[in-house]
């Protein structure tokens, strides 16, 4: 069995491929993993997946912003988790460390996948930005190759959003949620955010939290905005109208970089709002170009994959390189 495992914003999500390509999913909330002991995380694992440790023959993992790594490495040769600090943006709960403290003790088969920052082997004018996407976007854009197409953009969003393009299976550049569009929740700094901080109101991360296009509507929360679309409030439409707008603008953007490399054949999107119908009515109405929909396990899948791939001997994944 092949598992992958998305540290994903609100929870931790798993996937198991078996031997016969059958596919696998459960999810925990980050805030109860967090509570868990590491042999009760593992003792989880074992019973969703009907399976025991012996049988795991890889683990593909995602863990933060993945910015201490370029390549595809062994958990057990990877320094401070993969990463260069845990302090940066997003929220920290510390479900992550657990999970992947469990997986090293238990000496179980594990890779690390790494993010896409300015030391990675993509184009390297996207270098101007320290970080350009966390490891899990890549188990996204490998689901996606997993459809049989090598040049395409996959837009990740939800509480953020995440635009990467892939041109002849690699990966060559990426807009990271602080950058470019905002999400719903979270979005990069305007003028007045850094007001605010410069005037010790907030911090730049708490900022970057409540940078979303939600911010200028009586919704707190994704949820919220969802109930709002279905009582047809004005806000929830035009809040709605508005994610789209800066996600078809981020994508054309990501376009352009790819007309260096090959043309765009496909769009995919991913994400809560990737579920939301109104929302992808507008992606394909700005863009006149249909969107194919991954689900929420997506990025889960693309890590199994990833990891069953690898076991299997493959020595590059998206254009990084597997060192094992």
């Amino acid at each position: 069995m092949y598992l992958g495992i998305d540290h994903g914003t609100n929870a931790m999500r798993f996937a198991a491929i078996d031997k016969h390509g059958k596919s696998f999913y459960f999810e925990v909330p980050r805030t109860d993993m967090k509570e868990m002991e590491c042999s009760q995380i593992l003792e989880l694992i074992q019973k969703k997946f009907n399976t025991n440790i012996k049988q795991i023959e890889m683990i593909a993992l995602t863990y933060s912003m993945g910015d201490g790594i370029v390549n595809i490495m062994d958990i057990q040769e990877v320094q401070d988790r993969g990463v260069r600090s845990i302090e940066g943006v997003g929220k920290k709960t510390g479900a992550g460390t657990l999970v992947f403290d469990a997986i090293k003790k238990a000496q179980i088969p594990a890779v690390v996948i790494p993010g896409i920052h300015s030391k990675s082997h993509t184009d390297p004018r996207m270098n101007v930005f320290s970080h350009s996407t966390s490891p899990e976007k890549l188990g996204i854009a490998y689901d996606a190759l997993s459809r049989g197409i090598n040049n395409f953009i996959v837009s990740d969003i939800s509480s953020n959003t995440v635009t990467l393009a892939v041109a002849n299976g690699a990966v060559v550049g990426a807009l990271d949620a602080c950058i470019f569009a905002p999400g719903t929740v979270h979005g990069p700094l305007d003028l007045e955010a850094i007001r605010h901080v410069d005037a010790g109101k907030c911090g730049a991360n708490q900022a970057f939290m409540n940078s979303g296009v939600l911010k200028n509507t009586s919704y707190q929360k994704t949820a919220d905005l969802l109930d709002g679309l279905k009582n047809n409030e004005d806000q929830a439409r035009f809040a709605i109208d508005t994610l789209a707008l800066f996600a078809s603008m981020e994508i054309e953007a990501m376009k352009v970089l790819l007309k260096d490399y090959s043309t765009c054949d496909c769009l995919f999107l991913a994400g809560s709002m990737a579920e939301v119908d109104p929302f992808v009515e507008q992606i394909h109405h700005y863009l006149d170009m249909k969107p194919w929909i991954l689900g929420k396990w997506s990025a889960a899948t693309g890590c199994a994959r990833m990891a069953r791939d690898i076991a299997k001997g493959k020595k590059q994944i998206l254009g990084v390189e597997v060192r094992i």
